[in-house]
């Protein structure tokens, strides 16, 4: 396998297998800081291997070698840097928390600002409102009310939300204007409740008082913002493909189900079983061609990708957040798609998928701007354009580091 460029073909016909996915990202690193908080009283089961999780890990595993100032480098983890932020400022110790290049240009000052109104005390190092930042930990609570939109990062409520029950005067969270990615603040919810945290969530606010967590185990459902690969892959194969996805289930804590219905539209059935779903391909159904992805950002990718493989003219809502992610994911899916001369276009924050034009270049060749969904999501358009190239495969490392060994596994050829 090339390291710098991988080719990704596929020219057998009817797709049919079994694919073991990860364990969710999501729900492993809020597992991990639990556990953490709680001193070992939550264990965890199915724990993901994506080096973002990885990387959390180590990072609180080493906090057990007590050190003057410590430096800590997650590099490109962003639920990483979030969690860490709050976690981080709860301990004891004095911490420097940086990352890559890209996290030193992600935003991090909305939630700083949270920390900051009830005494924790950060700092930025180099420029305000971005990493690294400088964390004298264990602060004293002076507060226990903070405000922050809602609409910028979810990431920024659940990392507040985890450490709320482990505040002497616990947490009131106030959430300004429209909530982004509800499900996400859903999962920490549950995955509270589930070590015996409650909770109250009345209009825009949601209450933690300090509770104790109970002994618990926590299982990690298999990765859907993963399993959504596969549903593209499935809707671009031939009628009759179908795919078995064991673990997930039916009702999940991750918005990223929603792949199930939105992917209906594209003719793929999915059969939830006792074990995991069966995915097939069906004849291509005329569903809806407007896809609201608020509550599901990390989908837009793949779902788009596969509207243009498709020709399927699409409208689009709930993107904000992309441009603030791994890349300005925007750009990156109008970049890639111009190469297919597709176009993505914005009109008051709907985006219209244009695909009148749309034919495989001479050279399909897909830069990945340092973001694993950029190479998963347009993986699967080998199917329909005989074959592409993708930058820097490694990177899907990040989130599903057995991605090309399972696209192998079912008959995809890579070079």
């Amino acid at each position: 396998m090339n390291t710098e460029t991988l080719g990704v073909s596929y020219s057998g016909g009817v797709i049919q297998g079994t694919v073991q996915l990860t364990g969710s990202k999501s729900e492993s690193n809020r597992a991990l800081i639990l556990s953490a908080l709680s001193n070992g009283k939550v264990r965890i089961q199915n724990l993901s291997n994506a080096d973002d999780t990885v990387t959390l890990k180590a990072v609180l595993d080493a906090l057990d070698v007590p050190q003057q100032t410590r430096t800590i480098d997650i590099g490109p983890a962003g639920t990483a840097m979030r969690f860490l932020t709050a976690y981080l400022s709860t301990v004891p110790g004095t911490f420097i928390l940086t990352g890559s290049e890209r996290m030193k240009q992600r935003p991090i000052g909305l939630l700083v600002d949270a920390l900051r109104s009830i005494g924790a005390a950060i700092n930025y190092t180099e420029q305000d409102g971005f990493p690294p930042l400088l964390i004298k930990g264990d602060f004293t609570q002076q507060g226990e009310e903070v405000s922050i939109k809602g609409d910028i990062s979810s990431q920024y409520l659940s990392a507040l939300l985890l450490v709320a029950p482990f505040l002497p005067k616990g947490l009131r969270l106030n959430i300004l204007g429209a909530l982004t990615s509800k499900p996400y603040v859903n999962m920490t919810l549950d995955m509270l409740r589930e070590i015996g945290i409650t909770h109250t969530w009345t209009a825009d606010s949601i209450t933690i008082h300090k509770q104790t967590v109970q002994e618990a185990v926590l299982h990690v459902e298999p990765d859907w913002s993963a399993a959504s690969y596969w549903y593209a892959v499935v809707a671009l194969a031939p009628i009759g493909s179908r795919l078995f996805l064991p673990g997930l289930k039916d009702h999940s804590l991750q918005g990223d189900r929603a792949i199930v219905e939105i992917m209906a539209n594209f003719g793929v059935k999915s059969t939830f079983e006792n074990q995991g779903v069966r995915i097939e391909k069906l004849a291509i159904s005329e569903g809806t061609r407007f896809f609201d992805l608020k509550e599901c950002p990390d989908l837009a990718q793949t779902v788009i990708a596969c509207c243009a493989a498709l020709k399927y003219d699409a409208s689009f809502t709930g993107l904000e957040t992309l441009k603030i992610k791994e890349t300005d994911r925007i750009a990156a899916l109008q970049n890639e798609l111009a190469k297919f001369e597709v176009e993505l276009l914005e009109e008051n924050q709907i985006y219209h998928l244009k695909t009148a034009r749309q034919k495989k270049p001479e050279n399909a060749f897909i830069k990945t701007y340092e973001d694993h969904r950029m190479a998963m999501a347009f993986a699967p358009l080998a199917l329909a354009f005989d074959g592409l190239a993708i930058e820097d495969p490694a990177v899907v490392g990040k989130s599903y580091p057995a991605f090309w060994e399972h696209l192998a596994s079912i008959g995809f050829e890579l070079d």
